[in-house]
């Protein structure tokens, strides 16, 4: 099959990586403008263009999908089938041009966790298993028919990044088996609502700066799925004596805290801990603004409260 790729993070890279080692077609990868980044606005370029790049793959970087132009190279390629890793949304000229259709890998066991931040919305809701999912593309965002599943099992120790690693490369596998699936005429489609009947469905909305604040009026253990959920990025933060402390892991004491939630207390050597509602947030990854990340006990080492 003549497949085109379209992706831009690094998590899309595995995908990308495991589609040309399994011998398939890639006859061009779609990928995000290159663009200025960090303090020298230094235009950067997307972790799948420099993968595509030294892969000698052909790129497109559309600003607009629905340019006349880039649809028409785009259907001067020819392709029997668009796999789409973490690009953004397509329109109907686009995902409806091959003939086999467009496929998506989401990271979450759909039809829970549609939306932008699935990863992180699993580990701050405390989910004891997440996975990932092929489908095909369709109107309606993270909607279409299911093609494949692989659950992965959570500890309530992993960070997003954690869990995002584990999927990046689950999902690659996936990928693979459902485009090898689709080659041979080996598949199936599940429709979502099928799945979806006497069910409450959790989302996973994008995450704004806003929503990264630390709320100490809760439990502990869900205060620290919070922190582990935004770990490393965006990162939950709160306030230490005016100033932004960002907290990457954090671990619940359950006791009685005899302090008004978001008050602290510290040996100033080894621990600093927040009270929540039923006991204590001990935090132990923190980078005060300005500063650096670094453990609790380098953290206290230069600073005192």
């Amino acid at each position: 099959m003549r497949i085109i790729f379209m992706g831009t993070p690094h998590f899309a890279v595995a995908s990308l990586d495991a589609l040309i080692s399994a011998g398939c077609n890639i006859v061009a990868v779609i990928t995000a403008p290159d663009k200025p980044a960090g303090r020298g606005k230094k235009v950067s370029q997307s972790a799948v263009k420099e993968y595509a790049v030294a892969n000698g793959l052909k790129v497109l970087q559309p600003e607009k999908l629905k340019n006349p132009e880039f649809l028409a190279e785009l259907e001067a390629l020819k392709a029997d089938l668009q796999v789409v890793v973490a690009f953004r949304m397509l329109p109907e000229v686009v995902w409806n041009m091959p003939p086999k259709g467009t496929i998506n890998l989401h990271a979450s066991l759909l039809p829970q966790y549609r939306g932008a931040a699935p990863i992180n919305w699993a580990i701050i809701n405390g989910e004891k298993e997440s996975g990932v999912t092929t489908f095909l593309l369709t109107h309606e965002i993270d909607t279409g028919h299911i093609l494949f599943t692989e659950k992965v099992t959570l500890h309530g120790t992993e960070t997003a990044g954690d869990l995002h690693d584990k999927l990046m490369n689950k999902g690659a596998g996936l990928l693979v088996k459902t485009v090898k699936g689709i080659e041979s005429g080996r598949y199936s489609q599940h429709p979502q609502e099928h799945l979806i009947e006497n069910i409450e469905l959790k989302h996973a909305p994008k995450i704004f700066k806003e929503d990264c604040i630390i709320d100490f009026d809760k439990p502990a253990q869900q205060v620290c799925n919070f922190i582990r959920g935004l770990s490393p990025s965006p990162a939950a933060f709160t306030t230490i004596e005016g100033k932004t402390l960002k907290v990457f892991y954090a671990t619940p004491e359950i006791t009685d805290p005899g302090l008004d939630p978001g008050a602290f207390v510290t040996d100033n050597k080894t621990h600093l801990k927040f009270a929540a509602t039923d006991g204590y947030v001990s935090v132990t990854d923190v980078q005060l603004e300005g500063k650096k990340r670094m453990g609790i006990e380098e953290f206290l080492r230069g600073n005192k409260f």
